[in-house]
């Protein structure tokens, strides 16, 4: 078993300790929070052990798991990564693109393993379709949340788009080629909803939306591609494929049948495959813990999690323009 500690030890930070703790790949050894007062209470009241510095945690460890503010991830990794420690870093990986690379650099001069938390890419209902999701030429996100003023020091786009930006360049094999964006700020001193278009270099076009203050949760991509159109719901964990086929020569009384201006026929199928239910963050700690075992690249490396920051980043700079 891979010996963990955990840095941070805020809402996310006890999920992230609590899942450790249950997982049958990893030992948890502790966690470290600078603010004394809450994680004396977490001690206390879960029984996880409390080292009194990052530098005495790292010392017992194989792997960090990084769930403190966006702002100190850099200087957290590169500890770890210096003490030779595996990092598993929540999202967005670094504050800035530079941090990152600087962070992907070291790693690979360590032959450090590193795996970013961009959950989504578990989700059940994501995990059910992603192998039908092949070439798409339009996608379509929608991500809004109910305001809520933690994770209102960012802006929306760190907060709450990257998840879907990093979807996105999971499927979309071509580089970007360009990207146009607005925001808005209504509450927070950052923006808290924004719309961007990112074009790709194959033609491939995705269109997302991300807000905070929103009256009503949604998590939804559409995946638009030749002779499909593939729906997931993150939210509510279901998906649905629509794929068009050739009409066959005796089609089925209720077939829904399509025909073109060019009097090509296409008949519809719909398929809502089975989402088997997981815990997402647990299936996540696990499959990095097996990328250190089998000295595999992580499912999100840290290669990827820098281009979604660096995507994002693209986003935002659009918002002074």
């Amino acid at each position: 078993m891979l010996k963990a500690g955990v840095l941070g030890a805020g809402h996310l930070g006890k999920i992230h300790l609590r899942l450790l703790q249950q997982s049958e790949k990893y030992e948890l050894v502790g966690f470290y929070d600078p603010f004394t007062e809450n994680a004396e209470k977490v001690a206390a009241e879960f029984g996880y052990k409390l080292f009194d510095s990052v530098e005495s945690l790292i010392a017992e460890v194989d792997m960090i798991d990084i769930v403190t503010p966006t702002l100190s991830h850099f200087d957290c990794a590169k500890q770890a990564i210096e003490n030779g420690c595996h990092i598993f870093i929540e999202k967005p990986i670094t504050k800035t693109v530079m941090e990152a690379e600087a962070i992907r650099t070291l790693a690979s001069q360590k032959h450090i393993r590193g795996q970013v938390g961009h959950v989504e890419r578990f989700n059940p209902a994501f995990t059910a379709v992603r192998d039908v999701i092949d070439t798409p030429m339009f996608i379509e996100t929608h991500r809004l949340a109910e305001f809520n003023p933690r994770g209102t020091d960012v802006p929306v786009v760190l907060d709450l788009m990257i998840h879907d930006i990093d979807i996105i360049l999971s499927v979309v094999n071509s580089p970007v080629k360009e990207v146009h964006a607005s925001g808005v700020s209504v509450i927070s001193e950052t923006p808290d909803i924004a719309n961007a278009r990112i074009e790709f270099e194959n033609g491939c076009v995705a269109n997302l939306t991300a807000s905070r203050i929103s009256m009503k949760n949604m998590r939804k991509s559409r995946f638009f591609q030749r002779d499909a159109y593939i729906s997931v719901d993150f939210l509510e964990k279901t998906a649905e494929v629509v794929k068009m086929k050739d009409v066959p020569e005796n089609p089925d009384e209720f077939a829904m049948i399509l025909q073109n201006a060019e009097g090509v026929k296409k008949q519809i199928y719909f398929d809502n495959p089975e989402v088997t239910a997981n815990n997402a963050i647990l299936d996540e700690l696990e499959s990095f813990a097996d990328a250190i075992n089998n000295d595999t690249t992580p499912v999100v490396s840290l290669s990827q999690g820098t281009e979604a920051l660096r995507v994002a980043q693209q986003i935002i700079d659009c918002f002074d323009n």
